[in-house]
């Protein structure tokens, strides 16, 4: 008896040590998943802000809370199952599904594109409907709408993550996708909170009680943070466009391919191998996010003419 739960202690220690050993490759997981994702998570960060302008500043942290909260919660809880579950039983749908969403991040991109260089259309004052609605109301709105688009950019990220640990053991990846998720939702909100207080910061250091050099910043900080959301707009755009893209070309082997062989061609100049696959990525990008906005144009037609 006494040996029987030896050996049982012993088999137990043996498992334990596996895990150990096992969980010891988890950084580094998360880490490669990190920058596999990275063009998703500039994207999700350039994004963010612009569903607090115009809100009250004291509420701004709070709605960004709300955001964090639940794509965190969206993350962990819907989308990390999901993944799971459609790696165990239809693994051949990973692929498609994150085709689908590049597809829409290339159609996101491309509206961005096209409203910047398109007219928007005559409205008649008198027949524009003004609807009223309280403060409480818009930030729910923009708290929906926030979670709306993080939603699909989540999707993405959790389902690349999957991706990269298939050939793990269950509890890696489940380890390997929440650290993920918890990560990059830290960072991109943290980050977002900072964006949007950096011009309150510049603000209170411009005021007297502070030394000149501390006002100068100030004044600098106030000065230099609407162009840098307005560049962070471009660069979330270009990476709506590359990353969507690059999505679907690694989901077509002749596109990957190609992709591949671009790369490896620049790849004793490093930073032009990116800037060249990225750039091919953002053009393709266009035509497809074109091609879907026309799909998508018919489909309306042919629904209101039923």
């Amino acid at each position: 008896m006494a040996s029987g739960l030896f050996a049982l202690l012993d088999d137990v220690s043996a498992l334990v040590k596996a895990s150990a050993a096992s969980l010891d490759d988890v950084p580094a997981q998360v880490a490669k998943t990190t920058g596999k994702v990275s063009g998703i998570v500039i994207d999700d960060t350039a994004v963010t802000p612009k569903y607090v302008v115009g809100l009250d500043p004291s509420r701004e942290l709070s709605i960004i809370f709300q955001i964090a909260k639940k794509s965190l919660v969206n993350k962990l809880f819907i989308l990390t199952p999901a993944a799971l579950l459609l790696g165990y039983f239809t693994p051949w749908a990973i692929t498609p599904i994150l085709m689908v969403g590049g597809a829409y991040l290339c159609f996101e991109g491309y509206e961005k594109v096209h409203s910047l260089f398109s007219k928007p259309p005559d409205v008649d004052a008198e027949s524009r409907q003004v609807e009223t609605i309280t403060p409480e109301e818009l930030e729910q709105q923009r708290v929906t709408g926030a979670v709306r688009t993080d939603i699909i950019l989540s999707a993405e990220i959790m389902a690349i993550a999957y991706s990269q640990v298939t050939e793990q053991t269950v509890v890696n990846q489940i380890v390997v996708m929440a650290a993920v998720a918890v990560f990059i939702t830290v960072a991109v909100y943290g980050f977002v909170g900072l964006i949007v207080k950096a011009d309150d910061v510049g603000v209170h250091l411009a005021q007297g009680k502070y030394p000149p050099a501390a006002q100068k910043l100030g004044r600098g900080i106030v000065k230099f943070m609407p162009r840098f959301l307005s560049i962070l707009s471009y660069v979330g755009t270009a990476a709506m466009l590359w990353v969507g893209a690059e999505i679907i070309a690694h989901g077509i082997p002749f596109t990957s391919h190609l992709l591949d062989a671009l790369a490896q061609s620049l790849a004793h100049v490093p930073v032009v191998a990116w800037l060249a696959k990225a750039s091919a990525c953002a053009v393709g990008g266009l035509m497809i996010g074109f091609v879907v906005e026309k799909l998508v144009s018919l489909f309306k037609k042919a629904f209101r003419r039923q």
